[in-house]
């Protein structure tokens, strides 16, 4: 996929470099964007006029066939024994990469905000002008989706809502004993469900480091995994967020379930939350603010009574976080829902999950994610909202 890198020409242009340089490995989101390549190891990626990578002997073949990349260069065609045998081995790397630059014409970079100090230091030693990008330029072009991307984060929302299938089912299958929920035999916990979640995924050709699966009084963490046996009667709180395998792409969904009769208080929540994304969604299109849809949000609540944290900064019950944020290469990207977010353009992806908490009570989050268009929404997620599980 070949990134539109306009943005990228004129923020290099007003700021009189010669070149944008990012040393970092495959799984940092910038860097796997800009080259389109995927490495486990630090590689040089420089965009001028065109991405030019420079990588180890190892990955020489795979970059040339799969990256963006113009050309590709290895440290060995800039003598890199020779000048190991002269230098330490950071100096000696830092001296390829200013060869490199100088090879591509280069004489002045700017650099992400998290670049490694000690090439930013050898290469102004060696000449190079190196100037931090504190504005985050790639992570801005990274949050508005070509329609290739779109169908990636797509894909990997399928797989999230099979993996989501697969959890209410077995909470559905299960049965009441003696205060927890069994299955098959065995009770039912968090981790049970975590393991079963993450093996629908692999199935699917996507996996997670982590997901939540919270029940009781954990629920009303938004963050708590959640951990130990699933209770009838109470708020269980699924929050899946896989990524795919080859794409690397996202997608993130909450789904709130009570296998049992839940409390007053927890349906009512749930409709009021339910009520809020809904308010969320008829806000969202290009031209209104992250900021305007996160208090449309604050709207529904405030006016039943729930406080939010605009209402009280100092609430710990209630909506307690913002309202969404930006998916892509990375979980949370641009933009965001929030007070203070910036304007949302089309092509940018969002998630809307607006929530309920309290330890006395538990906690109620309804996730769904989509495009912003130039007058709408379009939701990607399919997964039905249904509380009861029965």
């Amino acid at each position: 996929m070949q990134p539109d890198t306009s943005d990228l020409d004129g923020f290099l242009a007003d700021r009189n470099d010669d070149g944008y340089l990012i040393d970092a490995d495959g799984e940092i989101p910038d860097q796997r964007y800009l080259s389109g390549f995927d490495a486990p190891d630090p590689f040089v990626t420089v965009y001028a006029d065109g991405v030019h990578l420079l990588v180890s002997s190892l990955e020489y073949g795979r970059a040339k066939r799969e990256s963006n990349a113009e050309t590709v260069s290895r440290y060995s065609d800039f003598d890199y024994r020779t000048k190991r045998e002269q230098y330490e081995q950071t100096e000696a790397k830092t001296r390829v990469i200013a060869e490199f630059l100088e090879q591509q014409g280069v004489t002045s970079v700017s650099v992400p905000e998290r670049f490694p100090l000690s090439s930013a230091d050898g290469l102004r030693d060696l000449g190079v002008s190196v100037a931090v990008d504190t504005e985050s330029v790639i992570t801005q072009l990274r949050a508005v989706k070509t329609d290739e991307e779109i169908e990636r984060i797509r894909t990997a929302q399928r797989a999230n809502e099979a993996a989501m299938g697969r959890a209410e089912t077995l909470i559905r299958e299960a049965t009441i004993e003696s205060g927890t929920l069994v299955h098959d035999g065995e009770v039912l916990t968090s981790e049970r469900l975590r393991r079963e979640i993450e093996m629908e995924l692999l199935r699917n050709d996507h996996a997670l480091d982590e997901t939540i699966v919270a029940c009781g009084a954990d629920a009303a963490d938004p963050h708590d995994r959640g951990s130990g046996p699933l209770e009838p009667h109470q708020s269980i709180i699924i929050d899946i967020f896989p990524r795919g395998k080859e794409s690397k792409y996202f997608a993130d969904m909450t789904r709130t379930f009570v296998k049992g009769t839940p409390s007053e208080t927890i349906r009512e929540w749930y409709d009021l939350t339910h009520k809020a994304q809904r308010a969320a969604f008829d806000v969202i299109e290009a031209g209104v603010t992250g900021g305007d849809v996160h208090d449309a949000v604050c709207d529904v609540y405030e006016a039943a009574d729930e406080p939010t944290l605009r209402s009280d900064e100092g609430t710990e019950t209630g909506f307690i976080h913002s309202t969404g944020h930006g998916i892509g290469l990375d979980i949370h990207e641009r933009p965001r829902l929030a007070p203070g977010g910036e304007q949302l353009e089309a092509g940018h992806i969002v998630t809307v999950e607006p929530g309920l908490y309290d330890p006395a009570v538990g906690g109620v989050r309804i996730e769904d994610f989509g495009v912003v268009t130039e007058d709408g929404f379009e939701n990607i997620t399919e997964y039905p909202k249904q509380l009861v599980v029965e």
